[in-house]
């Protein structure tokens, strides 16, 4: 071989030894090892023994002695080591400089992301594939009041879901949350981690709550708006009707009273003032009533409950009421209702009217002591008892020609925390039950 054939190939190995490139440690293969080191070495071991070779022909093509030749060569050979390992610190400068570029950029970007993290409005938990927390942002400290240290395993929402939750607090308290939950794939597509996000509903769940507070009371208020139109609608009703009728008769008889006084005798004279005693009674009594329906339906009625006989109310009750010689009476003397003695003679006052109004004489009227400390008061007739259609409302405010008697019976039963109730009476007629706790015998 020529010899400025062999310095140009010696060149050439030496150019492709320094320019080799160097491969950055984070740019390698998964599988680099023995391999690696292989393909890192592999232009030096091949270069190595061309160099020789090459060098070898130099030294014979210009006639050196062998000793000079082997200085010549071990020189040589030296200075292509010196030149490689020249070569391999500047390659791995330049690595190294790349490598801290890369490791600042992944340092970089890792602030980046937990400063994105932390920085969320909506609380954040992230965990592995086996629900152990990795981290939580400022936002989830703030909401369950945790301090620095992670939850061990704290209750999560199914994966994929969201809704409302109840997010638990440090202090033992729940707070609400709308919580998502997803899942954070790998490569492979499979899950290495989750993420849970948690937004503060606590504002949004106390609005609903007063809006729905809000609807009730608008609910309420229509309720009692539609209660008082019906009453209303009602006492027009019955003023209509009811109390109308004994006006018209009171104006009538006194007019005729006055137009012929002179020409009626005596016992008609006495006759017509007598209906105009009996229907001015009835009104009054009419107005009675309403205002203590007015009472009633404000709920200003109380009772002061003490022991009342029961015989003595009956007893004073039927003897003041016309109709009262077909009356039956049948309780014991030492028979005593824990009640307001007022309310009591009002009760046993209408349901008396009732039952010589609506139903057919005899009237029975009977008291016993019943077990659990109460005692049953039956007021029954003999008439064909009250219609089915009749009955649903039977102690409604009003029915008309019934007057105000049993609505009112209902509600003074009940303030004096006892119970009224119909049933049929055997072989006929209408029974009323009014269930009174019993006082202690007199």
């Amino acid at each position: 071989m020529a010899t400025h054939l062999a310095v140009a190939l010696l060149m050439l190995v030496v150019g492709a030894i320094l320019a080799r490139p160097e491969t950055a440690p984070e740019h390698r293969p998964p599988d680099s090892g023995t391999r690696a080191g292989v393909r890192d070495h592999a232009p030096a071991l091949i270069a190595t023994p061309i160099a020789a070779v090459l060098v070898t022909v130099m030294v014979a093509n210009l006639g050196i002695g062998l000793v000079a030749a082997a200085v010549s060569i071990a020189v040589i050979l030296a200075a292509l080591a010196l030149l490689a390992l020249l070569a391999y610190l500047v390659r791995t400068l330049g690595a190294g400089r790349s490598h801290r570029h890369m490791v600042d950029d992944l340092r970089e970007r890792q602030d980046f992301a937990q400063t994105l993290l932390q920085s969320m409005n909506e609380a954040v938990m992230v965990m592995d594939a086996n629900y152990r927390v990795i981290d939580v942002n400022r936002r989830w400290r703030e909401l369950t009041g945790h301090d620095d240290t992670l939850p061990e395993s704290p209750p999560l929402p199914p994966p994929g879901t969201g809704g409302d939750w109840l997010l638990p607090r440090a202090d033992g308290t729940d707070v609400p949350v709308l919580a998502t939950m997803a899942a954070i794939p790998d490569a492979a597509g499979a899950t290495r981690g989750y993420v849970a996000t948690y937004v503060d509903i606590a504002e949004r769940k106390q609005a609903e709550e007063e809006l729905t507070q809000h609807a009730a009371e608008l609910e309420r208020g229509n309720a009692e708006l539609a209660s008082a139109l019906a009453f209303k609608n009602d006492l027009t009703s019955m003023l209509t009707h009811d109390v109308a009728q004994p006006i018209s008769s009171i104006a009538s008889l006194a007019e005729l009273l006055c137009a012929d006084w002179a020409d009626l005798p005596e016992d008609i004279r006495l006759e017509l003032a007598t209906k105009i005693d009996k229907n001015t009674r009835r009104l009054i009594k009419m107005m009675n009533d309403l205002q203590l329906l007015f009472r009633l339906d404000t709920g200003t009625v109380t009772a002061r409950r003490v022991p009342v006989p029961l015989l003595e109310v009956v007893e004073t009750v039927s003897a003041a009421t016309s109709g009262s010689g077909d009356v039956e009476i049948t309780i014991d003397e030492d028979l005593a209702a824990l009640a307001d003695r007022g309310h009591l003679i009002v009760i046993v006052e209408n349901l008396l009217k009732n039952a010589l109004t609506h139903g057919a004489p005899p009237v029975r009227i009977r008291a016993e002591r019943e077990p659990g400390g109460t005692l049953l008061l039956s007021v029954q007739d003999s008439g064909t008892g009250i219609p089915e259609d009749v009955l649903p409302s039977l102690f409604g405010r009003f029915i008309r020609g019934a007057g105000l008697g049993l609505f009112i019976v209902r509600h003074l039963v009940e303030a004096n925390g006892g119970s009224v109730r119909y049933e049929h009476a055997e072989p006929r007629g209408a029974r009323l039950l009014v269930t009174l706790e019993a006082a202690p015998a007199l």
